[in-house]
């Protein structure tokens, strides 16, 4: 098996995120907030996913060994420098998550939510309990524990199919979509930092961390027909969950427009 045999075998699957209806039903500044507050949680475990890698395969203890394939190393610290600390608009260094953040409280979205989960997550030391106790979502709590299962099995090459098929190599295309919308429908709110970070994702996602993060998978998988199967099954797992979370995100716009009739 090879990338573009599992790239040909999740299409169908890419093709109902990129052309979902969730999309057209972001109309108002409100369903703009509906959609911020909850795919934050995306935004946030996939820095997990990351960490999750570089912990596996680079060393991130003492004393220093050389773990693992110089070339993998290289492709997550890559990966790790600019999703932790890259270049904010006003040219200050942030992690994507901390951009996100930003851009939601620009933009007058509720960013309590969140950090109080963050708050739970650091309480309870198990994210399993954290989002269980959630008021979440059950889509964004499915998400999220699809997530931390992949990361808790500790198999790096599963990890990286849900890095890579079910986030890195699907951003640029969701969030080109999302971004015609927000230019056109709202232009009396600023979301300056927020179509900064939408254009930051495409331009990083599309141009570098897509093609390393498909070259991580080829080099953790090598001629091991069951790591390939597997990671063809993960990544349409979290492409499942990805959909999950959209049809989620929708029918809470939804449920909160028929509270206004």
């Amino acid at each position: 098996m090879t990338i573009q045999t599992i790239n040909q075998n999740i299409q169908s699957y890419k093709n109902q995120l990129v052309t979902h209806s969730l999309y057209e039903n972001v109309r108002s500044i409100d369903d703009l907030h509906c959609f911020l507050e909850n795919h934050i949680y995306a935004v946030w475990d996939f820095m997990s996913l990351l960490k999750a890698l570089q912990n596996n395969l680079t060393c991130t203890t003492t004393p220093w060994l050389p773990i693992g394939n110089p070339e993998i190393r290289y492709l997550i610290n890559e990966i790790v420098v600019a999703e932790e600390t890259d270049l904010a608009l006003d040219g200050s260094r942030q992690s994507h998550f901390e951009m996100y953040l930003d851009a939601m409280q620009q933009s007058g979205a509720n960013t309590i939510p969140v950090l109080k989960f963050l708050e739970s997550v650091k309480s309870t030391q198990n994210i399993f309990v954290s989002i269980k106790q959630s008021d979440l979502h059950p889509n964004v709590k499915s998400f999220l524990d699809f997530t931390f299962r992949i990361i808790e099995e500790g198999k790096s090459h599963k990890i990286a199919a849900a890095f890579t098929f079910g986030r890195e190599d699907l951003i640029p295309s969701m969030f080109t979509e999302i971004l015609k919308k927000f230019q056109t429908n709202f232009p009396e709110t600023n979301l300056s930092k927020l179509i900064y970070y939408f254009e930051r994702h495409i331009e990083l996602d599309a141009d570098e961390h897509g093609p390393m993060a498909m070259q991580m998978i080829s080099e953790l998988c090598g001629s091991n027909e069951t790591k390939w199967k597997e990671v063809e099954e993960i990544s349409i797992q979290a492409l499942e969950k990805r959909i999950g979370l959209w049809n989620a995100i929708e029918e809470l716009i939804r449920h909160k427009e028929l509270e206004m009739i």
